[in-house]
């Protein structure tokens, strides 16, 4: 069976990465996505490496290949008006389209909703900015990492002040950028059933400060009940402990107690179970507020085995907790390979290109996996002759 969108087709006129994620969660989905790029270079992360697909293919860098499998790459320049007649034509025969240009960016060629809904009024146009189309902020550029930092999140992440190491960090990947494509593709799938019921197409204002603030989810909760702005304080949890990276006897681990049973069978496996009734530690509220107190001792206690022999004790007391994995161990681990996250996708010329399998398991419909990340306009003639009829 197709995928839940087979028959829907998406013009992807995005770049770099949030745009992307959310053209190829739909490509994933099922749909049909048409990646517009600039003949003179295409998405910019194409050249974002190394490392490239095959070496010296600059055309696919690793970065290029993380948000764009399943697309097919059309080259076309959309600042000449031959161009923006293609992309007029491309968007009448489409269901959705996806750009993330500064604000008014796309007007002047008119490519803009108003612009693509007159000739297709169903058409779901999803803009995504960094400050949204509206507010102060509207004509100013934004990058992931501008984001994390005036969004909050830098603030609540990295070590404490006055601590080695400490002071604001950005995540390992670009969180906002990923999020808002996530939030992105719910919002059209939204606006397709919308359109399901009504006919209508609609024009959605998505923008990665809005989406940060967003997920900042409990931190930002945590601030508008108390009054209280959270701060940095490393791998350990605000509301929740022993919950934190704790030093092994070879290595680091996490211990992530969640709840007042799974510290009680920590301790027991642990060999102190009287830890688990003292009062100040008996209950989740308590071991916040002798926090203190209670890590030094769990930290003496998992210092005193390896990360693998922790591992196992943890497993067999139904206790949350394991390594902390490099990208190489993750991809190695018997779970990830049961569930089969690492594929391999046909490119051109049959050669086979490392990509990430989709998260999403139906039972019903299936995850489609149709193409490799392209290269740059290999699909541009096929793409104008199956959906506008145009012969090379």
């Amino acid at each position: 069976m197709a995928g839940p969108l087979s028959g829907i087709r998406v013009l992807d006129l995005s770049r770099i990465l949030a745009g992307p994620w959310a053209g190829q969660c739909l490509a994933d989905l099922g749909a049909d996505v048409i990646k517009v790029e600039n003949p003179n270079g295409g998405d910019d992360t194409r050249t974002w490496g190394p490392p490239f697909f095959n070496e010296g293919e600059t055309n696919l860098s690793a970065y290029y290949m993380c948000a764009n499998r399943g697309k097919r790459s059309v080259a076309i320049d959309i600042t000449t008006p031959e161009g923006q007649v293609l992309v007029r034509e491309l968007a009448a025969k489409s269901d959705i389209v996806i750009e993330n240009f500064k604000v008014g960016g796309l007007k002047k060629y008119g490519l803009d909703y108003e612009g693509l809904s007159a000739v297709n009024s169903g058409l779901i146009y999803c803009s995504i900015t960094g400050f949204g189309q509206t507010g102060p902020y509207a004509n100013r550029p934004g990058y992931d990492l501008l984001i994390q930092a005036l969004g909050g999140l830098m603030s609540i992440t990295g070590e404490a002040d006055g601590v080695p190491g400490g002071g604001p960090q950005r995540a390992g990947v670009a969180v906002t950028d990923l999020f808002t494509g996530l939030y992105s593709t719910i919002a059209i799938l939204g606006a397709l059933h919308h359109r399901e019921k009504t006919g209508e197409g609609q024009h959605i204002d998505m923008s990665l400060l809005d989406t940060q603030v967003a997920v900042l989810a409990n931190q930002g909760s945590n601030y508008l009940v108390s009054g209280k702005a959270p701060k940095r304080q490393g791998n350990s949890h605000p509301t929740i402990v022993p919950y934190q990276s704790f030093k092994t006897k070879d290595g680091y681990m996490i211990l992530a107690v969640g709840n007042d049973g799974q510290f009680a069978r920590f301790c027991a496996a642990a060999g102190m179970p009287a830890l688990a009734e003292d009062e100040r530690f008996k209950t989740n509220p308590s071991r916040v507020a002798h926090r203190d107190a209670l890590v030094p001792i769990v930290a003496g206690i998992i210092a005193g085995k390896t990360t693998d022999e922790w591992v196992g004790v943890l497993e067999a007391a139904n206790v949350p907790g394991g390594p902390i994995n490099t990208i190489d161990r993750v991809f190695d681990d018997a779970q990830v390979k049961a569930r089969g996250l690492a594929l391999t996708l046909e490119g051109e010329g049959g050669v086979t290109l490392p990509s990430v399998a989709s998260p999403i398991r139906y039972s019903k419909t299936k995850i489609e996996y149709k193409k490799a990340p392209p290269k740059l306009g290999q699909d541009t003639a096929a793409v104008l002759h199956d959906v506008l009829g145009i012969k090379s």
